[in-house]
């Protein structure tokens, strides 16, 4: 002992682990602790690394405890340090390096590692797995330079490995043995939609394939199969599944078998010696998610606090998909058999799909497609096996009430010990007591607090839901969040603010409205340059330091800091004399690629930035705002003019549409299509407006999205004449730019606002619409092509666009 207090080394500086560390130091502070990591970072949240893939988050978002947690709580932390075994007589710790650390208990958390499958080839360079940083920084390097990416396993870690691959603009086939992806988590139905909306968004599949052998030279060149077809890859990773990592305790003299085996206390065989996470092996099971690795350290926990616990029962595993943009959830039992009431539903408009499996009318397990919302109350209904009721059932099918009459929340019907957030470990407990006993009344305050919500934001819905059943009817007013950490302004206030005040600057804004920084930061200053200019079009100057890069260059840079210049070609239609300009200003320019969009423009990618001005100027052409948060393009059909379904001239309204408003800045970028039959041949259901033509006139949709967070578009209206279209599309995008908040797309903000007060504010209310045209007209007059802009202004061209060359004396 030291200063009275315990030794407790833990070995593996992963979740399971520190989230261990974290309970013990809830409940005690008897023990002095030591932790021992084999990567060279702090804590970091391994279930979020898809994430850092496809680029939504960078390492540093992934961190869980930086290094200034560790020295706060006075824990030893040693990074880069792999154990070789424990001593149990001595009660000694044996790293590679040579390093001995004593103990007076030892903690186990050594995790899991990627099964690479045994097969010829596995050894070769550009073979990895996918389990930590470095699988994750190898393929990020990896898509750099090479195109085509065999990702072997159609499970969770597979999907979520090839998505991320996709995102960085490689051509990725997914290989899995059985007939269905994600078979141990979802049933057939699930499993068919799952990967129809993965082939939407790039990701290819091989189904019913063995992998026999890897090939290539130096480097993997692809894949065999066992019928004898090959697949080209010049990457390929192995997420067919996980192996524990016990060689520590094999090397200790531990009783293992798959995984450590462990007791209902956690404890290992060797005296004092503990164990938690992927590595363990409990009742027969080991664990490779989140939720039951928390529950396993809370036994520990308690245990070494001396509190009681009844040990560790096992777990009713369940599985979200982590997979932006697509929603899937399972609980318990999932695959139909002949003992099982079945209560299903499924909406093949809205792509959802919600499944739940009695047994003696005991709820025992549930798949969830599209639409999770319900997922944490059945969660704890299978876990339970809950009795299926009338009111249960209205329930989690949306069609009831309490008996009240009010329709009940998930969070109220939660137990206290539930896990909420499952990436952290945080139950309904800890949120409800940090609001209570901390005054908390928004979901950042509880993130700061707890921890909840920090990490994949998955639990947010529910952690809102507590906040309105602890706050009750003060919710809606106390709830409020400042755009940014500079400040706890809401959106509305800001814009209230800049109007009655006449602030006409970012910095004079920040000034008066009492900013907590000068100078505001990357989130705040891009949004108040956009309010200001929306609320006075004709005066404002715009403030090109507060805009994003790609906006102040006016082209889209790319990973090798080269640029993509889109032309713009309305409603995606050109004539052979822009094709020819487009043909040799690329060649005299070198352009690595033209690439065709899915918005049907060309992209000229590999531009040199001190070629971006003359490129412009030889192609003569009006620029495509492809890299702004503007109207970036109008798809359309050939409509009536040229298809013998077409019913209404859907190219020339799509060419209307797009040069009316080109140039206007929005929230967010903003898209359109026109389609001229229902046969969807544009899209218009995944568009920021989509328009379809019939025999009666148009139908207009508003607020979808086919990118990271996919959604389809409601229908608004229907209107008979062309002019009544402009003015509605018009008032729509006035009222998104009036209202929206910075950075968001219609589609969260059609769900934020609500359809029905959309539709009285643009088709119901004729005058608020008369008035929103107006504005947006009064807008239009004050934009300019930015392209012929910087040509003809030398200063903006030298400053922004010439390199200059160091003097050599």
């Amino acid at each position: 002992m030291t200063n009275g207090k315990q030794k407790l080394v833990v070995i593996g500086n992963g979740m399971a682990g520190i989230n261990t560390v974290e309970q013990i130091l809830k409940l005690t502070d008897k023990y002095e602790i030591t932790v021992l990591g084999n990567e060279p970072h702090p804590n970091y949240n391994r279930i979020m690394l898809s994430y850092v893939l496809e680029g939504s988050k960078t390492i540093e978002d992934i961190i869980l405890n930086d290094l200034q947690w560790y020295e706060d709580q006075g824990i030893s932390l040693y990074t880069g340090k792999t154990v070789r075994s424990i001593d149990g007589e001595r009660k000694r710790i044996h790293t590679e390096d040579g390093l001995e650390i004593d103990y007076d208990v030892a903690l186990v958390a050594t995790g899991s590692q990627s099964f690479i499958l045994p097969i010829p080839g596995k050894e070769l360079p550009g073979v990895i797995g996918f389990r930590d940083i470095a699988d994750c920084s190898a393929m990020l390097e990896a898509a750099k330079t090479y195109k085509k990416a065999a990702v072997i396993g159609g499970g969770l870690l597979g999907l979520e490995a090839a998505k991320g691959l996709v995102n960085l603009g490689m051509d990725v086939t997914v290989i899995h043995l059985m007939e269905d992806l994600m078979e141990r988590q979802l049933d057939r139905e699930a499993s068919a939609m799952l990967k129809a909306e993965l082939e939407r968004q790039g990701i290819k599949f091989a189904m019913q394939m063995q992998t026999s052998e890897v090939y290539g030279q130096d480097r993997v060149q692809g894949l065999r199969f066992s019928d004898g077809s090959e697949l080209e890859a010049d990457l390929v990773v192995m997420a067919v599944g996980i192996k524990p990592n016990i060689q520590v305790a094999v090397q200790s003299g531990m009783e293992t078998n798959r995984g450590i085996v462990v007791d209902d206390l956690m404890r290992t065989s060797v005296p004092d010696v503990y164990a938690v996470g992927e590595c363990v092996e409990h009742r027969g099971t080991c664990y490779g998610l989140v939720a039951p690795l928390f529950e396993q350290g809370s036994v520990i926990a308690k245990h070494l606090a001396g509190a009681d616990t009844e040990g560790y029962m096992g777990s009713v595993v369940s599985t979200k998909l982590k997979i932006s943009g697509v929603d899937v959830f399972s609980a318990g039992e999932f695959i139909t058999q002949p003992e099982h009431t079945v209560i299903v539903a499924k909406d093949e408009w809205k792509r959802t799909y919600k499944k739940v499996l009695l047994r003696e009318n005991k709820i025992v397990g549930t798949v969830l497609f599209g639409d999770v919302s319900e997922s944490a109350s059945l969660q704890k209904y299978v876990r339970q096996q809950t009795l299926m009721t009338d009111e249960i059932y209205g329930q989690i099918m949306g069609t009831g009430c309490s008996k009240d009459g009010a329709k009940t929340l998930s969070a109220e019907i939660m137990a206290d010990d539930e896990i909420v957030c499952g990436c952290n470990g945080v139950t309904k407990k800890a949120i409800v007591d940090a609001i209570n006993e901390n005054g908390l009344t928004t979901v950042d305050e509880i993130k700061a607090c707890t921890g909840a919500t920090r990490s994949c934001g998955g639990c947010k819905p529910v952690v809102e839901q507590i906040l309105q059943y602890v706050l009750g009817d003060s919710f809606k007013t106390t709830a409020k969040q400042g755009i940014c950490g500079c400040t706890t302004l809401s959106r509305d206030e800001i814009v209230a603010a800049i109007k009655t005040k006449g602030l006409t600057t970012t910095r004079e804004v920040m000034n008066v409205l009492g900013w907590h920084n000068d100078e505001g930061c990357s989130k705040c200053r891009p949004a108040l340059n956009y309010y200001l200019g929306m609320i006075n079009p004709d005066t404002y100057e715009n403030e090109e330091d507060s805009r994003f890069v790609n906006e102040r260059l006016h082209a889209n840079i790319q990973k090798d800091g080269t640029f993509t210049v889109v032309p713009r070609m309305y409603g995606g239609v050109t004539t052979p004399e822009d094709l020819k300009k487009i043909a040799d200003v690329s060649l005299k320019y070198n352009v690595k690629v033209v690439k065709v969009t899915g918005g049907q423009r060309l992209d000229l990618i590999g531009v040199r930035k001190e070629d971006l001005p003359k490129v412009w100027e030889e192609l003569d052409m009006p620029s495509g705002y492809a890299y702004a948060k503007s109207l970036r393009t109008v798809k359309t059909c050939v409509g009536s003019q040229f298809c013998r379904f077409g019913t209404q001239d859907s190219m020339g309204m799509g060419e209307l549409l797009e040069r009316k408003f080109e140039r206007l800045d929005f929230p967010a970028k903003f898209k359109l299509a026109v389609n001229g039959c229902p046969r969807n041949c544009a899209e218009s259901c995944t568009k920021d407006i989509g328009i379809v033509g019939n025999d009666g006139g148009w139908e207009i949709f508003i607020g979808g999205n086919g990118g990271i967070k996919a959604r389809l578009a409601d229908s608004l209206c229907k209107v008979k004449t062309d002019d009544e279209l402009i003015d509605i599309v018009g008032s729509v995008m006035q009222l998104y730019r009036e209202t929206g908040q910075y950075l968001e797309r219609t589609s969260e903000w059609v769900e934020r606002t609500g359809l029905e007060e959309i539709r009285k504010a643009v088709v119901h209310d004729v005058d608020h619409r008369k008035a929103l045209v107006e504005r947006i007209e009064f807008a239009l007059q004050q934009v300019e092509d930015p392209w012929k802009k910087i040509i003809n202004d030398a200063d903006s061209r030298k400053n922004l666009f010439e390199v200059v060359t160091p003097s050599v004396l």
